[in-house]
């Protein structure tokens, strides 16, 4: 499982394309990842647009993948302004020897939503977006240090009761190739978190969380607390 981060140059009309589409930007990552002809296999990476920029001003996007990325595939010049080594997690954060109380500090773009009538509906109020993510970590073998995961409902609590930061919410907006839009709404979490069960932990962090993959969300970024 490789992490790469990469910075776009937005003086190129294609990047400017894809800084302006999430759907589209996703498409163009594929093809680092599989070869023209071929369709990219469904969860071969997940990406996020990070909100810090490079020093030179740069979007800075993140890329986790399963296989090494070439980026001489995306075959768009000047799209690419710089790309780091990627760095192998499993190696660099020991995730083979993952143990249930290791803490991590986090970052997830996701889309906190509930269904009804079989419709996805987005939850806007902070509250419903933390007791959205505590109910996620009990899935997906992690918690936060000094909350108790059995009681999922935040109601009651204040906004930020496990020191989890919630912010930069905003609505998605893509189109598929097909001419479909697409309209998701998104918020980006970040602070602590405690791992529970490390298979579940594991899995999380190589299939993502939520929905909305292909708009850049649901990666489930950590670093070690120290």
């Amino acid at each position: 499982m490789f992490l790469s981060r990469i910075h776009i140059d937005p003086r190129c009309r294609e990047a400017r394309r894809d800084l302006a589409d999430p759907y589209q930007l996703h498409s163009t990552l594929c093809r680092a990842f599989s070869l023209p002809d071929r369709k990219c296999p469904s969860g071969l990476f997940l990406w996020r647009l990070e909100p810090e920029a490079h020093k030179s001003g740069f979007p800075r996007v993140l890329v986790q993948s399963r296989l090494r990325p070439r980026w001489e595939g995306i075959g768009v010049r000047g799209w690419l302004a710089e790309a780091d080594p990627p760095i192998d997690l499993r190696v660099r954060l020991k995730l083979d020897s993952l143990t249930v109380g290791r803490k991590f500090r986090f970052r997830l773009r996701a889309n906190p939503c509930v269904c009804r009538k079989g419709k996805r509906i987005g939850l806007l109020r902070p509250n419903e977006q933390m007791s959205w993510l505590v109910r996620k970590g009990v899935l997906h073998g992690f918690g936060f240090p000094g909350w108790n995961s059995d009681c999922a409902d935040l109601s009651g609590y204040p906004i930020n009761p496990v020191g989890v930061r919630i912010w930069q919410g905003q609505m998605l907006r893509g189109r598929q190739h097909g001419g479909n839009a697409i309209r998701l709404f998104a918020v980006l979490f970040d602070g602590l978190l405690s791992v529970t069960d490390a298979d579940k932990f594991n899995d999380a962090l190589e299939t993502g969380i939520g929905h909305g993959k292909a708009m850049g969300l649901g990666l489930l970024s950590i670093a070690p607390t120290a």
